[in-house]
């Protein structure tokens, strides 16, 4: 697939997800510029070339308008908290008032749908969502919408890849199998969720949603099974579900099931899913550890 001509590509919010986006573009000559909440991080994004700046609430930027002039593709990771969106709450004016930009990404989450029993959902799904965070993110959908930007949004399940899966898990000794029969959840391999906002700014939709998933929802517990395999360890023992011995994150995240669709993001941006499913993905993130090709 083409890629978009180099621009100036600026993200809020530098994290797992949109590093590997910006390292992507950084090599095809892309101008790549962001945030990050530590100076420690900031520091190593530089050394990578990429403009770091720090953000937080709390801490603006402290040139706005001169830290984002220039900027043609404009993408926020950043999650709302209690009080709203940080980025819009401290720059909304400032990227309001931007010129040139050609293309605008928020990532979101499909937690604004809540739970549905294990039923499909896609971009046309109603939301309804369950948890505070959901609520939050509906909220901050919205805000962006209010600035009048090119804007296109993407709904993401469960995010994995090197250093943040199941295999990950199983090292660190902090793998749990949950026993919640009926209970699936959509996943996705970071580098699919970078090639489908790559494809997307390469055929600018403004107003697009997007729902971004691998081809096969499964249980957690079939995942972790599956890593334990490779790794060549016994899974560890199925826990009957109960809320009680999970954080709150986790357990919010088993009540709530439900299966991602992701035909759109085939149909409308021609997305070929590397990883189409978790067997995929951390297949080939054992392979690569190993020396081998990912």
């Amino acid at each position: 697939m083409p890629h978009p001509v180099p621009g100036r590509l600026f993200v809020f919010g530098l994290g797992f997800t949109a590093l590997a986006l910006a390292r992507a573009l950084a090599a095809e000559g892309w101008s790549v510029a962001g945030t990050t909440r530590s100076p420690d991080k900031a520091a190593q994004l530089r050394a990578q070339g990429i403009a770091a700046h720090l953000f937080d609430r709390g801490r603006p930027l402290e040139d706005a308008a001169a830290i984002l002039s220039g900027t043609t593709h404009l993408l926020s990771t950043v999650p709302p908290d209690a009080a709203g969106d940080p980025v819009l709450d401290a720059h909304g004016d400032a990227l309001a008032a931007l010129t040139g930009l050609v293309w605008t990404g928020y990532v979101s989450t499909t937690g604004v749908y809540g739970d549905v029993g294990g039923a499909w959902v896609d971009e046309d799904s109603p939301l309804a969502p369950k948890t505070e965070r959901g609520r939050r993110r509906v909220s901050a959908e919205a805000g962006w919408r209010r600035l009048g930007l090119p804007l296109h949004i993407f709904r993401l399940p469960g995010i994995y890849g090197p250093g943040r899966s199941a295999l990950d898990a199983l090292r660190a000794g902090t793998a749990r199998r949950i026993d919640k029969p009926g209970h699936l959840f959509s996943r996705i391999h970071v580098e699919d969720i970078a090639g489908t906002l790559r494809a997307s700014m390469h055929r600018p939709d403004p107003g697009a949603i997007y729902t971004v998933a691998d081809d096969e929802p499964a249980s957690s517990a079939d995942v972790v099974a599956y890593a334990a395999g490779l790794l060549g360890m016994p899974p560890p023992p199925l826990e009957p579900f109960d809320p009680a011995t999970l954080s709150p994150m986790a357990a919010s995240f088993y009540g709530e099931s439900k299966r991602v669709g992701n035909g759109r993001i085939k149909r409308d941006l021609g997305v070929r899913l590397r990883y189409p499913n978790y067997r995929a993905g951390l297949s080939a993130q054992l392979r690569a550890e190993r020396g081998g090709a990912g």
